[in-house]
């Protein structure tokens, strides 16, 4: 008899401890950062520019190792006030200040750090007529 069939409560009530400490394991632990929306929205004409560009993630960030540029798409010049931040009351919410852009396409470039430690990145374009 192996010491399995001996003890089936221990094997069990072990079982049990291992699921439950699953369980209480935060789900942002093992969660990248992922855009979940932004503003202007992704790909979008906006007939009026920002004054703000902000995404939204769906973990929070850290604000030492994220940022966020937007360039014009014609010539790839950057166009913000260089003041992207992590909102210190929103850690979720990443955004730059940009002066009154004239029409055209602009190409926002993100790269952040989850609190996990993983680094995501990525792009988006949006228009303004």
């Amino acid at each position: 008899m192996n010491a399995m069939s001996r003890h089936p409560r221990r094997s069990i009530t072990a079982a049990l401890l291992y699921v439950m400490c699953l369980c209480i394991v935060p789900k942002d632990s093992f969660a990248h950062a992922y855009p979940d929306h932004a503003d202007p929205k992704v790909g979008s004409t906006v007939s009026a520019a920002p004054s703000i560009v902000r995404i939204w993630f769906d973990s929070d960030l850290e604000p030492l190792f994220s940022t966020i540029m937007v360039h014009a798409a014609k010539d790839n010049t950057m166009v913000d006030k260089g003041d992207g931040r992590v909102d210190p009351h929103d850690p979720t919410l990443l955004e730059v200040s940009v002066p009154s852009l004239p029409p055209g396409s602009y190409i926002v470039l993100w790269s952040v750090v989850a609190r996990d430690g993983h680094r995501t990145s990525g792009n988006f374009t949006f228009t303004i007529k």
